[in-house]
């Protein structure tokens, strides 16, 4: 008579327990915000080292190499001095002018650059991004800390104009740290915002000129910020004068140039240049976050 073999049920662990004790996920899982925030950091040398291969390669084929970086705001506002405070005279009124308007070109081109050349973070690596595993994050915030490295060597030059036209140097000039600070945090959120739109959107990339074209317009670069007040009242005043690229402006001109008419009480302007900053950046990264397992398919 033939023995029956009893089998017993399995009581170990299940192959979900198994996976989470061994560090293992479900494919093509989106990691939780935390858990991609410390993966992000693990590939802080990544992020940095892809930034200096970025200016290296931008650069590499010019003779002038980096001194383009400062070249270019000055011949900006070289031009707009021309055409606005000389033949349109928008320098009425203004002490300093000159000093006044290349904080303003400056400082604007620093988040323009941001914003023209993060549209592409995605679509103009997508190489890359099939060929390697690493949090597509770090695209949009090496392109930021390109950036920034190139606004240290421009606010140098802005600092000497500040001295060549007279203004005096004081102890408001350490303002431009925390200033700058909460521009970049808001540059790389804004980075991480149009990267994910303009790799859905490919038209952005035709569109992003002219959007930053009304935003320098509408940002007091060009002439002084009293010219709001001047034709605008009530609630269109507060909006405009609550532009965050105008915010971080006038805080530069407050801390560099003595007597210089804000848009805005420091205490105010201060206020709002930490709530774009932790309102763009928190948002335009977590933004990108939702879009992480999208990029670089189709």
């Amino acid at each position: 008579m033939a023995q029956t073999t009893v089998v017993e049920p399995y009581t170990g662990p299940t192959p979900k327990e198994l996976a989470r004790k061994h560090g293992l996920s479900t494919a093509g899982r989106l990691p939780s915000l935390p858990e991609y925030t410390r993966l992000l950091w693990s590939y802080r040398h990544f992020i940095w080292e892809f930034a200096g291969a970025k200016v290296s390669a931008s650069l590499g084929n010019t003779r002038l190499g980096m001194i383009w970086q400062v070249l270019t705001p000055l011949f900006n506002a070289g031009v707009y001095y021309m055409i606005f405070g000389v033949l349109l005279n928008t320098k009425h009124g203004t002490d300093n002018f000159i000093a006044y308007l290349c904080a303003g070109v400056f400082i604007f081109g620093y988040t323009q650059t941001v914003v023209q050349t993060g549209v592409q973070a995605i679509s103009g690596n997508l190489g890359l991004i099939r060929a390697l595993h690493f949090p597509r994050a770090s695209l949009p915030i090496s392109i930021t800390l390109v950036e920034a490295r190139n606004m240290i060597a421009s606010m140098s030059v802005l600092i000497v104009i500040m001295l060549v036209t007279g203004e005096p140097i004081t102890w408001q000039w350490l303002l431009i740290i925390p200033a700058l600070l909460l521009q970049t945090i808001f540059n790389a959120g804004a980075a991480m915002l149009v990267s994910r739109l303009g790799s859905k959107l490919h038209d952005l990339r035709q569109l992003i000129p002219f959007i930053m074209r009304v935003w320098l317009y509408g940002s007091a670069v060009l002439y002084p910020v009293t010219q709001y007040t001047q034709h605008l009242h009530g609630w269109k005043l507060a909006v405009i004068e609550a532009n965050p690229i105008l915010v971080y402006i006038e805080l530069i001109r407050h801390a560099l140039m003595e007597n210089v008419k804000l848009a805005g009480s420091p205490v105010l302007l201060w206020t709002e240049a930490a709530i774009w900053a932790l309102v763009v950046g928190i948002g335009g990264y977590a933004y990108f976050w939702r879009g992480e397992k999208g990029y670089g398919r189709g």
